[in-house]
C-alpha cells in the first residue's frame, strides 16, 4: 500500500525557518523522483522543488532558490525540505508526491505528471 505522510508544518514568524518531512511506505523511496508543491488559497498549486530517483539532479523554484532545500534519507526512506529565511508568501499547503521515472528520465523530476500524494501539511508564516 503506497502512502506518503507529510509533518513538519505549522506558524512560524518571517526569516524563520521550517523542515518538513515527507514519510514514504509501500515502496523504496530511493528510485522514485520525488517533488514538493504548494498551493494557497484561492491560486494554482505550484511546484517548489524536486529530486530524481538516485539523488542525480535536483530543481527549485525561483522563488525559492538558496532558502530551500531538498534532501532525501534512504535509510528512513523520508524526504525532507529545509525551509529558511521564510516569508509571508510561503504560506501555503505543501504536498509531497512520488513518481516512479519514466524511460529515458531517470535523472529528471519534471516533464511528467507523479502518480502519489500525500495529504499535505499546512506553513504558516505570519508575524
Amino acid at each position: 500500500q503506497v502512502q506518503l505522510v507529510e509533518s513538519g508544518g505549522g506558524l512560524v514568524r518571517p526569516g524563520g525557518s521550517l523542515r518538513l518531512s515527507c514519510a514514504a511506505s509501500g515502496f523504496t523511496l530511493d528510485y522514485y523522483a520525488i517533488a514538493w508543491f504548494r498551493q494557497a488559497p484561492e491560486k494554482e498549486r505550484e511546484g517548489v522543488s524536486c529530486v530524481s530517483s538516485g539523488d542525480v539532479n535536483t530543481y527549485y523554484g525561483d522563488s525559492v532558490k538558496v532558502r530551500f532545500t531538498i534532501s532525501r534519507d534512504n535509510a528512513k526512506n523520508t524526504v525532507y525540505l529545509q525551509m529558511n529565511n521564510l516569508k509571508p508568501e510561503d504560506t501555503a499547503v505543501y504536498y509531497c508526491a512520488s513518481k516512479v521515472p519514466p524511460p529515458g528520465l531517470t535523472h529528471s523530476c519534471r516533464g511528467y505528471e507523479y502518480d502519489y500524494w500525500g495529504q499535505g501539511t499546512q506553513v504558516t508564516v505570519s508575524s
